[in-house]
């Protein structure tokens, strides 16, 4: 049983992975339209090398490496999965950021969006697809050249520490998505870095440095593992099984992949009494978050949500389109 489903996933992975490929060669895509449906946001450049490269999973059953990047929004659009995994199976596996350097620079003119500000409407849609609060009006306002400076600022951070480098990633797109803050501006990474406990000096020295060696080598292993697009999720249990889950996809997704390699994973239900629990695990949290953790609507999760705003136990910050609630 267990070899029929790696073998299924896989035939999906492959079938995924060659019509990004096939439409990859047809165009050179531009990076930031992020196609929603298909759920991803494909590499502009080069070619892959799909290398059979061996992930060895070190201290849990099973090992993901995540490519992303932090304009990602199709990987904004997976933040109610990855912390609904974190909660039920997060005994078995682990996780290694990857930054996958999204956009490069300006040099690219397909899809109509030739410059930044035609970026805006279509962040707002991809907010309305997702039901994850996006403001695109960070590309009228004060818009990226690239990515780069923000994946090097991630490599930086995970020197440091690598679970305060997903809180800082985190507080990275919370300033972009929310706050329309440019987060290729060093004020506004160094302003993350310190609300996600990190040491500012040893970050903007390592980003001068050896974080850059460290972001040429992710790149240098997308291309070996052949990665075309974000989120793209790479499972294994560290005796050659290996899974692939690309885009953005329903929590069974994910679940099903890890539970293929390991199926003795027991799941975690997250229950409480105590609604407002589950922001001790995470401080911010819009409402598809909490109903994908919770399994309930989103409708039923803004009620929930609301109220305890209403009485003063969250704080709420709202644009255009959506909600972000925290602790207060």
């Amino acid at each position: 049983m267990k070899v029929l489903s790696l073998f299924l996933i896989l035939i999906c992975s492959v079938s995924c992975q060659s019509q990004t490929h096939s439409k990859m060669n047809e165009n050179k895509t531009n990076p930031l339209l992020c196609d929603p449906v298909s759920g991803t946001c494909e590499m502009p450049v080069g070619e892959t090398s799909n290398e059979n490269i061996a992930i060895k999973s070190e201290n849990k059953p099973v090992k993901i490496i995540y490519y992303t990047d932090p304009i990602c929004s199709s990987c904004w659009g997976i933040e109610p999965q990855l912390r609904k995994l974190k909660l039920e199976y997060g005994d078995y596996f682990e996780i290694d950021y990857r930054m996958g350097g999204l956009l490069p620079d300006w040099s690219y003119n397909s899809g109509g969006i030739s410059k930044p500000s035609d970026v805006a409407h279509h962040w707002d849609e991809a907010s309305l697809y997702y039901e994850m609060p996006i403001d695109g009006d960070v590309w009228l306002e004060d818009p990226l050249d690239s990515s780069y400076p923000s994946c090097i600022a991630m490599k930086s951070a995970q020197i440091q520490s690598k679970e305060k480098a997903v809180k800082f990633m985190r507080i990275l797109r919370e300033k972009l998505y929310l706050e329309k803050k440019n987060i290729a501006k060093w004020e506004n990474i160094a302003e993350s870095a310190k609300l996600a406990g990190l040491d500012s000096e040893k970050l903007k020295k390592d980003y001068e440095g050896d974080a850059k060696k460290l972001f040429e080598e992710d790149l240098k292993l997308a291309k070996s593992l052949g990665v075309r697009g974000f989120p793209t999720l790479f499972f294994s249990d560290g005796n050659s099984n290996q899974l692939t889950v690309y885009g953005a996809k329903p929590y069974s997704a994910y679940e099903n992949a890890l539970l293929a390699l390991y199926p003795e994973a027991r799941k975690e239900k997250f229950i409480s009494k105590n609604t407002l629990s589950i922001f001790e695990v995470y401080s911010t949290l819009a409402p598809k978050e909490y109903a994908v953790i919770q399994d309930t609507s989103v409708k039923d999760a803004t009620i929930i949500l609301e109220e305890l705003y209403s009485k003063g136990k969250l704080n709420k910050k709202t644009i255009k389109n959506g909600s972000l609630y925290s602790v207060k």
